[in-house]
């Protein structure tokens, strides 16, 4: 079966009026971890990003380290480039959703928790703090214009008395919307104007709390 990343590059190469740099442009692949008080309450949640190899090289030479160009970082390389995606312009919300009975649960600033680098790939982490009940929290990860996009990779790790289950996306429904809404958009105005499809191609996260 084909993953996300390589079912979004078919897509855009044999999406007819899809204009030729078609989304998404960075690849990533996600980790969860959902943290839940022994009472049940919702701590926060600790996200791994994998950047794909294209951009994990773009990242290194703009901070011009590894260079010996064996994919792998030194300690004080590491120093400089730990942070880097954490400076978020006002309004980002970090491409992590959350909710709870329909209703917008608020994740905190993110606190870093640090980064590494394997085989040419930049892996960073970080801590979203929350408050609320965590039974019946539903989580995605995903960026709303699909410039990015997340693949939720493994099983989501729950630290306390809380469970996780994962719906997949519909990935054949979410390329026929991408498909009807390019159609429905001039080919000359379809890269400016990108219709936000990133929720479509977003897995399902749904959290289930003992009583």
């Amino acid at each position: 079966m084909l993953s996300r990343v390589s079912l979004a590059m078919v897509a855009a190469l044999v999406l007819p009026g899809a204009p030729a740099t078609a989304h998404p442009h960075v690849f990533v692949d996600t980790k969860l971890k959902v943290v839940v008080s022994a009472n049940g309450k919702l701590e926060g949640i600790e996200v791994s990003w994998t950047y794909d190899d294209f951009y994990s090289l773009l990242l290194m030479a703009d901070l011009g380290i590894d260079q010996d160009g064996d994919g792998e970082l030194t300690q004080n390389e590491l120093v400089r480039l730990n942070g880097f995606d954490l400076n978020w312009v006002a309004g980002f919300e970090g491409d992590s959703y959350v909710t709870r009975n329909g209703r917008k649960v608020r994740l905190g600033k993110p606190e870093g928790r640090g980064v590494s680098a394997s085989g040419g790939r930049i892996t960073s982490v970080h801590f979203r703090p929350a408050r609320g009940r965590a039974d019946g929290v539903v989580i995605k990860a995903y960026d709303p214009t699909f410039y990015t996009a997340y693949d939720l990779v493994g099983t989501v790790d729950v630290d306390g008395p809380c469970t996780a289950s994962i719906q997949p996306a519909d990935l054949d429904a979410a390329f026929t919307t991408v498909e009807e809404l390019l159609y429905a958009t001039p080919a000359d105005e379809a890269e400016e104007a990108y219709p936000e499809v990133g929720e479509v191609f977003a897995d399902t996260v749904s959290l289930s709390c003992a009583d």
